[in-house]
């Protein structure tokens, strides 16, 4: 049961650029949100939530499945999704495996190696993405080679 006057049970605002404001539930963590598990053409793969950009984790949480053809831009796929939420970290250069959010589009994005905008080999998204997620292993994206389709669901 929650108290009414309890700080923690109160939902928390997380203001945002151009006076946009996400609402998520109180405490939020990676507790709070579902495993992750992504499907890229017949390839399964496992993703970890991150522990940053909580609003993001938790709307796109709650919009799984996310599923579409995505689009290839270098070792990278990206989805558009309905997802309309304001991050609270974001940055270009991503690790490999490294499952973002791009508010721009918005889009999924899943990186796995250099893109057009790497500098030195380095995963790097066009503009700034609020990592979410990070693949366990990258290995089977390795065989892709075009456009796929791409599908975010919880486990």
């Amino acid at each position: 049961m929650t108290r009414r006057n309890d700080p923690l049970s109160q939902p928390k605002r997380a203001s945002g650029a151009a006076g946009c404001v996400a609402v998520f539930p109180p405490a939020l963590d990676s507790r709070d949100v579902t495993d992750l598990r992504i499907a890229v053409d017949d390839h399964e793969l496992a993703a970890n939530w991150t522990g940053t950009n909580p609003a993001v984790r938790y709307a796109i949480a709650s919009s799984l499945p996310i599923e579409g053809e995505a689009t290839r831009w270098g070792e990278e796929l990206y989805v558009r999704t309905d997802v309309d939420v304001t991050p609270e970290e974001t940055q270009t250069e991503v690790p490999v495996g490294a499952v973002a959010y791009w508010p721009q589009g918005p889009v999924l994005c899943l990186f796995w190696g250099p893109t057009p905008a790497s500098r030195d080999g380095e995963p790097r998204a066009a503009s700034p993405v609020a990592v979410v997620a990070r693949l366990d292993d990258v290995s089977a994206l390795a065989g892709i080679t075009g456009d796929a389709t791409l599908r975010f669901e919880a486990t």
